[in-house]
C-alpha cells in the first residue's frame, strides 16, 4: 500500500533551488520510497549504500566516485560513506546546479562538525518522520496549521475508546502497519532494532558494548513522556555515566528518541529545567515494552504516557510540512504546574497542548495552561486539552478542549 507523503512538496521545492538536499529520518520510515518517487518524476539515477560493494568503491576513491556520477543522482543511506561529503562539496563548487544531489540518511550526519561545515550554504535538510495519522488515513494536513492561526474548525468527531491504544501500538512505520498479525508486527520491530544496532549504530561509533543498546532503548521507552532521568538509564549497566550519555546520544542520532527541552522565561525563576524524553514512534515503544493494544488499554498510566508521546509525534510530523518554523518544548515549574507540549512559532505565537486519555475534561485540566498563559502574555495564541471526546468545548480566554480524533480527522 502506498501512503501520501505530505513533505513531498517541500522536497520538490528544495530540489528546485538547492544543489544538495538531504532527507533524513529513522530507518524504514519511507525516505527511499519518497526519494525514488520524486526522482522517477525528475530523471534521477538511484544508488544505495546498503550495497557493501558500492560503499567499498566510494570509500576507496571518493573523488573519482563523485566525478563519475550521473548529472542528477539519489545517494541512499549516505551515512555509510561520510568520506563523500567533501567530494560532493567540490563537485557543487565546480558546477552549482539545483537538485544535483538528493541524499537520504538514517542517521543525523549533520551533527558531525566536518560534514556540516563542508556543505554549509549548499544543502537543505528535510526531516522525514514515520507516517502521521493524517497520512495513514489520507485525511488532509491535520489541525496544527489551524491552531497556529489561533482558531480551528472542528465539528462532531469520533470518540476513539479502545482505538486510542490501537493507534498508539500501531505507530507510523509503513511496513508493520501492513502486516496482518501482532506477532508479525513484533517480529518486524525485533529485526529493525537488530539492523539498527548492527549497521547504523556500529558505523556511527566504535562502541564496546553493542548488546547494551537494545536494553537502553527499552529503558528509554519506559521513560517516554517523562522527565529524562539519566541516572535511572545508567543504573542497570556496569558503565560510567559518561558512557551511557554517549550511547543515549547515539539513539538520538539515529532518530529513535527525542529530547524535549523545557520552555523558559525571564518572568519566572521557578521553572524546572529538566528535559523530557519521547520515543520518536510509539509503535516501536510498545514493541520494546511488549505491550499489545489490549494490555495498553488496561494500563491507564502507561497509556497516558505513550498517548502523550503519540500526540507529540503527530504534532511534530504535522509541523514538518508546515510553512511555519516551530520549536517544541514542555513546561513545568516548582509549584507542579505543567503543560505537556509547548509550540512557539518563529517571530512569536505560542500554542500549548495538554493530553488526556479520558473522555471527560474539567476546569482543573487547564491549570497548567492558565499558568503558562500568564507567563506567555502577548505571545499566547491558543491552549488545547486533547481528550477522548466527541464535541469541541470552549473554556474561555483562548482555551479549548478538542477531541483527539480532531487532530487528524477531516
Amino acid at each position: 500500500m502506498s501512503y501520501p507523503r505530505l513533505l513531498q512538496q517541500h522536497l520538490e521545492e528544495a530540489l528546485d533551488d538547492t544543489p544538495v538536499v538531504l532527507v533524513h529520518g529513522p530507518r524504514q520510515c519511507g525516505k527511499t520510497t519518497l526519494a525514488k518517487k520524486v526522482g522517477d518524476l525528475r530523471g534521477y539515477t538511484y544508488l544505495s549504500f546498503d550495497d557493501v560493494n558500492l560503499v567499498a568503491a566510494a570509500k576507496a576513491d571518493p573523488i573519482g566516485f563523485v566525478d563519475r556520477l550521473a548529472d542528477k543522482v539519489i545517494l541512499d543511506e549516505v551515512q555509510h560513506v561520510p568520506e563523500l561529503f567533501s567530494s560532493i562539496k567540490h563537485a557543487v563548487d565546480k558546477k552549482r546546479t539545483s537538485g544535483r544531489f538528493l541524499l537520504t540518511g538514517s542517521a543525523n550526519v549533520m551533527l558531525l562538525p566536518k560534514l556540516s561545515d563542508s556543505l554549509a550554504g549548499r544543502i537543505e535538510i528535510i526531516h522525514l518522520h514515520a507516517l502521521s495519522r493524517c497520512e495513514i488515513e489520507n485525511s488532509g494536513k491535520g489541525l496544527l496549521e489551524q491552531l497556529l492561526c489561533g482558531e480551528f474548525t472542528v465539528g462532531v468527531l469520533e470518540k476513539l475508546g479502545p482505538k486510542l491504544a490501537e493507534f498508539v501500538v500501531e505507530g507510523g512505520f509503513p511496513e508493520p502497519l501492513q502486516r496482518p498479525t501482532s506477532r508479525r508486527k513484533s517480529q518486524w520491530y525485533t529485526n529493525y532494532i537488530d539492523t539498527l544496532v548492527q549497521r547504523d549504530i556500529r558505523d556511527l561509533a566504535r562502541i564496546s558494548n553493542l548488546e547494551a543498546m537494545p536494553k537502553l532503548l527499552q529503558l528509554a521507552a519506559n521513560q517516554s513522556a517523562q522527565l529524562l532521568n539519566k541516572q535511572m538509564l545508567a543504573s542497570p549497566f556496569q558503565m560510567s555515566r559518561q558512557t551511557v550519555d554517549s550511547y543515549f546520544t547515539l539513539l538520538q542520532n539515529v532518530f529513535l528518541v527525542d529530547v524535549l527541552q523545557p520552555w523558559h522565561s525571564n518572568r519566572s525563576k521557578r521553572l524546572i529545567k529538566t528535559p523530557k524524553v519521547h520515543m520518536s514512534d510509539t509503535g516501536l515503544a510498545s514493541a520494546l515494552l511488549g505491550l499489545s493494544a489490549e494490555q495498553l488499554d488496561s494500563d491507564r498510566t502507561m497509556l497516558g504516557h505513550l498517548l502523550e508521546s503519540f500526540i507529540y509525534n503527530e504534532l511534530r510530523r504535522q509541523a514538518s510540512w508546515s510553512d511555519s518554523d516551530i520549536k517544541f518544548y514542555h513546561f513545568r515549574d516548582k509549584d507542579q504546574y505543567e503543560v505537556d507540549i509547548v509550540m512557539e512559532q518563529h517571530g512569536g505565537g505560542m500554542v500549548a497542548v495538554e493530553v488526556k486519555a479520558a473522555a471527560t475534561v474539567t476546569e482543573k485540566d487547564f491549570k497548567g495552561l492558565r499558568k503558562l498563559q500568564s507567563l506567555a502574555r502577548e505571545s499566547w495564541k491558543i491552549g488545547v486539552v486533547f481528550f477522548d471526546g466527541e464535541i469541541p468545548l470552549s473554556f474561555g480566554d483562548g482555551l479549548y478542549a478538542i477531541p483527539i480524533s480532531g487532530l487528524w480527522g477531516k
